[in-house]
């Protein structure tokens, strides 16, 4: 994260309600936690940002520690925003289903860009959940196996190994495709 003053004279100035400060610690977060976002498969994944970004001002006053724990911290909301979603678009599908069955609906991704020259979450898809929240959060969050490790409350032995097999199965997913 570049945010170009010590950490914590940017979060002083923040929690005062200084714009520049607001603007400097969204600028640093707001790619990877849109790739994170919109690579777990979030159907507005600018909207779910903006839900956490919502939340980082609501709890800023609530939040100590440095800047990696800061950067921690919002991935651990946007994970569990992104668990949100999901349980209310299984609550939906769900009663969608009760309500009126289609037999001739599209399918789940008929939305994906066809000019793509991999359709990611299809390939993430491959991975277990698990291996899937740590290749995501370890690659496009760029965040180190420890703070992988206290989003997901697993161990760093695990983080590493369930990376290590997430990334050998998308070899050989890709690998495979390559072929076909």
């Amino acid at each position: 994260m570049t945010i170009g003053l010590p950490f914590p004279e940017v979060l002083r100035a923040a929690r005062s309600g200084a714009d520049w400060a607001w603007e400097r610690l969204v600028a640093s977060i707001a790619a990877p936690l849109r790739g994170y976002v919109a690579a777990q498969g979030a159907v507005d994944p600018d909207e779910l940002v903006g839900q956490v970004l919502l939340q980082l001002v609501q709890g800023i006053e609530r939040f100590e520690g440095d800047e990696a724990g800061f950067r921690s911290w919002v991935f651990v909301i946007a994970h569990h925003r992104v668990i949100d979603e999901r349980r209310r678009q299984r609550r939906q599908t769900a009663l969608q289903a009760r309500q009126a069955p289609a037999a001739d609906a599209p399918p789940a991704d008929a939305g994906l860009d066809a000019s793509a020259t991999i359709d990611w979450p299809q390939r993430l898809r491959v991975l277990s959940e698990d291996q899937r929240h740590v290749i995501l959060l370890r690659v496009v969050a760029g965040l180190s196996a420890e703070e992988v490790a206290r989003i997901l409350g697993k161990r760093v032995g695990t983080i590493r190994v369930l990376q290590h097999r997430g990334l050998a199965r998308l070899r050989a997913e890709l690998g495979a495709g390559v072929t076909r």
